[in-house]
């Protein structure tokens, strides 16, 4: 695999006002979700890679980041693999159901680095 960038994330801390924002600027097309952790809202940008935003999941305050995932076959893999390079996780393996499975790492230099592996991909455990 090559490992492409596949999805952007906004974590931020005032998700209306970065809604507003960016659909502004962008004329991006978003779609609000309820999930367990509060709401994502999901941004159709037309041509490109898509994304989503939320409200910042990290403890402690925060400002809005902007965080991009890259695929790969394996998540469990690539974190551990990662951990072994000097990363640390952010946020561990975690499923997202109907969808896949992602990880948060930060490698040695503090950047925050999502990794996806689709559900398409996922192995028999």
């Amino acid at each position: 695999m090559s490992n492409p960038f596949v999805h952007v994330e906004l974590n931020s801390n005032n998700l209306g006002k970065a809604q507003a924002f960016y659909g502004k600027l962008f004329d991006w097309k978003t779609q609000d979700t309820s999930l367990a952790s509060g709401q994502y809202t999901t941004i159709d940008v037309g041509k490109g890679t898509g994304g989503g935003m939320n409200a910042h999941q990290l403890p402690g305050e925060q400002h809005s980041t902007w965080l991009p995932y890259v695929e790969v076959d394996d998540v469990k893999a690539a974190t551990k693999k990662a951990i072994s390079l000097g990363g640390t996780v952010i946020k561990d393996v975690t499923e997202i159901p109907d969808m896949g499975v992602m990880s948060i790492i930060c490698d040695p230099t503090g950047a925050n680095l999502g990794l996806w592996q689709p559900k398409s991909t996922q192995r028999a455990s």
